[in-house]
């Protein structure tokens, strides 16, 4: 079941994505699309697919986390998914689906929600 409710976020995700062109998008549009479901609205880790997770997804308000992880930890994250950092497996790979500059602004973006810059 968790499973499967995954699968049809990631599905979703991809509709949408491919709805919209990547340059057309803001970054916290690109968190809002590609982040909120696991995120959450409020950053926070308490996004609609927790119920689902068997790990809690990172609360990026959390500026102590956030600020001792490293801006190309974050990068990493994003591009290559939880398992490339030694996190969650639930973590998806957005590197194929997102460009090195969304990446990389998705990890200032970071910063500024944790309130954590470097």
């Amino acid at each position: 079941m968790k499973t499967q409710m995954v699968a049809a976020m990631a599905g979703l995700v991809v509709l949408l994505a491919s709805s919209t062109s990547q340059a057309d998008q803001s970054i916290e549009q690109i968190y809002g699309v590609y982040c909120v479901q696991c995120h959450g609205l409020q950053r926070n880790g308490t996004g609609i697919n927790v119920p689902a997770l068997s790990v809690k997804p990172r609360d990026h308000t959390d500026a102590k986390s956030m600020g001792d992880t490293s801006d190309d930890e974050l990068v990493k994250a994003i591009t290559e998914g939880g398992l490339a950092v030694n996190k969650s497996v639930l973590m998806p790979t957005w590197g194929h689906v997102l460009s090195k500059d969304q990446i990389n602004g998705l990890a200032k973006y970071l910063r500024q929600v944790c309130k954590c810059g470097k």
